[in-house]
């Protein structure tokens, strides 16, 4: 049937088709869609088994910062509360024996409530102590390795020199967190002296046998090459001028 015509000579729309045709232009087509939902984004660039092979082998010990820190913070943990329960159980023992001498049990049962209580005190203040000492060594341990990393982040390098700057500043900074005397505090340096170039060669020593350039051993093979080019070249003089 013809659509009737309105007074200004256009058609106008059946409305019973006007809902079907208002539907039909505004809902998406299939095809649109589906295309928006198979778009495809750019993923980043995975690192590859050589670069990631690459990174640890960089690394100090061959261990990333990431790994290496963790690790240290939990040996630390283990040491320090091991220390810690070994002196806190004998200084809790001790103690409940000084407390309790001027009334020892003189019957069976006596004593053995008397043994329970005391093992209780002892385990007690051996985890407790435990506790304390692994916290604080594994702060001051973690602090250490921080700070070495930055020195080696900063520097570019990594060599002993970035140690024992590390072990000097915490050393330091234990000493005036325990407000030690001068003279306790100066033989507090030197032990982190002598442990961050103990520790620190030994950790230049991994690096070498790894393949990993060190600076002060780069700078010793720099200086030999120069002295063998340089006699090298003398030589060479000295045999042309005989000539």
């Amino acid at each position: 049937m013809a659509a009737p015509a309105s007074g200004s000579g256009l058609p106008v729309a059946n409305p019973a088709n006007s809902d079907k045709t208002m539907f039909s232009t505004t809902s998406p087509s299939p095809s649109s869609s589906s295309s928006t939902s198979t778009t495809n984004y750019a993923m980043p660039n995975q690192p590859s088994q050589e670069e990631i092979d690459e990174f640890w082998r960089q690394s100090r010990l061959s261990l990333p910062d990431v790994v290496r820190i963790p690790l240290a913070t939990a040996a630390s943990f283990t040491v320090g509360m091991g220390l810690g329960v070994a002196h806190g159980s004998t200084m809790a023992g001790m103690r409940f024996r000084a407390e309790h001498a001027h009334k020892l049990p003189t019957t069976t049962a006596g004593w053995y409530l008397y043994h329970k209580s005391k093992n209780y005190h002892v385990a007690y203040g051996g985890i407790r102590e435990g506790l304390k000492m692994g916290a604080r060594v594994s702060v001051w341990t973690t602090a250490m390795f921080g700070i070495e990393t930055l020195f080696d982040r900063y520097r570019g390098t990594q060599d002993l020199a970035n140690t024992v700057v590390a072990c000097v500043t915490v050393a330091g900074a234990f000493s005036v967190w325990n407000r030690f005397p001068l003279s306790t505090a100066a033989r507090t340096t030197k032990t982190a002296i002598l442990v961050g170039f103990a520790f620190g060669s030994l950790q230049d020593l991994a690096s070498l046998a790894r393949g990993r350039r060190v600076s002060y051993v780069e700078f010793l093979r720099k200086q030999f090459r120069r002295e063998e080019e340089s006699t090298e070249a003398a030589k060479a003089n000295n045999f042309e001028g005989e000539e």
